[in-house]
C-alpha cells in the first residue's frame, strides 16, 4: 500500500509548456503568485531561500532534480520539516500544460501529517490558481497573500 503522507494539487493552464515550466523556475514570475523574494532561479545543484515578505517567513530550497519543459524536483523546509516538492509538466498541445505538484515526505503523529497534508494542498492549489489566472488572463489574483489577511490572525 502506497503511504498517503503526501499532497496533491493540479491543474490544465492553457499556455505552452516551455512558458509555464519558466514561471515556476523564474522568480521574476513566481514572485507575483507566490512568494515575494527569491535569491535566485531554480536550477539543478543550486540552493536558494524564498521570503514571504507579508508572513515574516523564509525557507530554505534546494533543487535536487530538473529536467527542462518535464519536471523540478525540491527539497525545501527548515531543519527537520524538510520535505519533497515535485512538479510534473506533461505539455498536451502547443498552448495546453497541465501541471501536477506532489508534496512529499511529511512527519509526526496524526494529527500533525493531516494538518501538513491539508495546508500544503490548499497552498499549491492556490499557487496553481494564481498562475492559470497571471498566464491566461494577465490577472494577479494575490490568493496566497489573501489567505490570510492581518486583520484576523
Amino acid at each position: 500500500m502506497e503511504p498517503q503522507n503526501f499532497a496533491k494539487a493540479a491543474m490544465l493552464i492553457r499556455r505552452p509548456v516551455s512558458e509555464v515550466f519558466d514561471a515556476f523556475i523564474n522568480p521574476a514570475i513566481t514572485t507575483k503568485i507566490w512568494f515575494t523574494k527569491s535569491t535566485g532561479p531554480l536550477e539543478q545543484g543550486k540552493s536558494v531561500e524564498w521570503t514571504w515578505e507579508m508572513y515574516n517567513h523564509t525557507v530554505p530550497v534546494t533543487v535536487t532534480s530538473a529536467e527542462l519543459n518535464k519536471h523540478i524536483t525540491i527539497e525545501w523546509g527548515n531543519y527537520d520539516e524538510k520535505t519533497e516538492v515535485s512538479w510534473t509538466f506533461t505539455a498536451l498541445s502547443d498552448d495546453k500544460t497541465f501541471v501536477s505538484i506532489v508534496n512529499s515526505g511529511f512527519k509526526g503523529d496524526a494529527g500533525h501529517l493531516i494538518a501538513q497534508v491539508r495546508d500544503s494542498t490548499e497552498g499549491f492549489t492556490l499557487v496553481l490558481a494564481n498562475l492559470k489566472a497571471l498566464l491566461e488572463h494577465n490577472i494577479l489574483l494575490n490568493l496566497v497573500g489573501d489567505r490570510f489577511p492581518k486583520e484576523i490572525q
